[in-house]
């Protein structure tokens, strides 16, 4: 009998640029950690541990939640998994914790790949991969999914970074400044989920202060290159922007009010998504692909040298 048993280090990828070094978590695909200099840009975690608050988490085939995990397509009623019994809702899709492989790497520029296979609650096959290339005070993230299946095929797609303020205690976000460019507020419940109401919402927020945000927004103000730009800014880290191309439609901004102690306030997560929370069973901006067919979607990270 074999005494062989699986390897249990952590497995990740690391690419660099100048003093800018962008950590890739193998197990779920997530940008654990990017560094400038001594600076941490991202509120990552630690290797080889289980990340909490969905940290850096690649949301597909579906952002966000979806209520009691019930949807239909092509009518057939599905049920995904869900989050737990006090939590009856879907969480953040599919791959978080799969194996994701390298398919390119340079020095400043690595891909990563996995492969979203059919079961009972999500009966569609995706191949996904992201492209991450780091240049002097920018990161470029690409996801790309193309349709491996062999019926046209309904996803929804985000990132969930955590942008750094530089704060080492709970409540640390406070003085840090947030620009968000949106229009368009989904109300939604204590759950997360939709209530079907939409409102007026206005970007300029200024100084955070005590102010909650766990808010998908939308109409999002672009530049003339078609790109939203939110902006964060800090006296520890300066500027901070992320920056989303048209394929992202929706944001959800996150303060941190419900982490566990430790974690709560210190970092406001920004989350590029393709569709609002409960997209599949309500949809709502789904990207549907015919087999064959491929999608891509282009956000940045940038920071002051």
């Amino acid at each position: 009998m074999s005494a062989a048993w699986p390897a249990t280090e952590p497995t990740e990828v690391e690419i660099a640029s100048g003093d800018a070094r962008l950590t890739v978590d193998l197990r779920g695909g997530a940008m654990r950690t990017l560094t400038v200099g001594d600076r941490e840009l991202l509120d990552g975690y630690a290797a080889g541990t289980v990340p909490g608050g969905s940290r850096g988490r690649v949301l597909l085939p579906w952002p966000n939640r979806i209520r009691e995990g019930r949807w239909s397509w092509g009518g057939h009623d599905l049920q995904l998994e869900l989050a737990g019994p006090d939590k009856p809702v879907a969480m953040h899709g599919l791959v978080g914790w799969q194996s994701w492989a390298v398919l390119e790497q340079s020095a400043e520029a690595v891909t990563v790949g996995t492969v979203v296979e059919p079961r009972s609650g999500y009966p569609f096959r995706l191949a996904a991969a992201i492209d991450h290339t780091l240049e002097p005070g920018r990161l470029t993230v690409t996801m790309r999914v193309r349709n491996a299946g062999t019926e046209p095929a309904p996803f929804g797609a985000g990132f969930h970074p955590y942008l750094a303020v530089g704060a080492q205690e709970d409540g640390g976000i406070a003085d840090a400044e947030l620009e968000l460019p949106a229009r368009t507020e989904l109300v939604v419940d204590d759950g997360g989920l939709p209530t079907g109401e939409r409102r007026p919402f206005d970007g300029a927020i200024g100084r955070i202060g005590d102010r909650a945000l766990d808010t998908p927004v939308t109409d999002l103000d672009r530049d003339a290159d078609g790109w939203a730009r939110v902006r964060l800014r800090s006296a520890e880290l300066g500027t901070v922007e992320l920056a989303a191309d048209g394929s992202w439609p929706w944001l959800q901004v996150f303060t941190g009010d419900t982490l566990r102690p430790g974690q709560r306030r210190r970092s406001v997560a920004v989350e590029p998504m393709t569709c609002p929370p409960n997209a599949l069973a309500d949809h709502v901006d789904l990207v549907v692909l015919d087999p064959g067919a491929e999608w891509s979607g282009t956000w940045t990270l940038a920071w002051q040298a």
